[in-house]
């Protein structure tokens, strides 16, 4: 998906999801998902990235994975959120899985941390899929968080 030279703010209301979906772009890459009650004033909602969320929250797989990201967190949350990319649609994760998709060690204290604060921070859920994980905190807020997994049929 070509994005290049793509910058600034869309969003667009689902209903599958209740919530409006806000994507920010900086030089083409993703920087930014976030879930407002309501699409800004001075954002636009035609986007085709918006367009492939709405087939998705509608129920079409679809993993995003040539969408461009800027992650600009620091390089040991960068492997965690990186990871989450592998956990495939309709699959689920433990925290401490996840520790070991990003190369860490999940009976180590510090780098469970880690991968809590990088679950925590994630400054894109939906492409970065934190509501694929199980037992840890999450960027996606609850409501959300519930809606994409039923989407992804992923049973609690």
């Amino acid at each position: 998906m070509s994005l290049s030279g793509t910058s600034g703010v869309y969003a667009r209301e689902f209903d599958e999801i209740g919530r409006t979906v806000q994507v920010g772009f900086a030089g083409g890459r993703v920087i930014s998902v976030s879930f407002p009650a309501e699409p800004p004033g001075d954002a636009e909602d035609d986007h085709d990235l918006l367009d492939r969320i709405g087939a998705y929250v509608g129920g079409e797989r679809d993993e995003f994975p040539e969408v461009a990201l800027g992650l600009t967190v620091p390089t040991d949350q960068r492997a965690v959120l990186e990871s989450l990319r592998s956990v495939p649609y309709g699959e689920e994760v433990s925290v401490s899985r996840l520790a070991r998709l990003g190369g860490f060690d999940p009976n180590d204290a510090d780098d469970v941390a880690t991968v809590r604060d990088a679950l925590a921070d994630n400054p894109i859920p939906l492409l970065l899929p934190d509501h694929r994980v199980s037992g840890g905190p999450h960027a996606t807020p609850g409501d959300v968080r519930a809606a994409l997994r039923r989407v992804e049929g992923i049973e609690r």
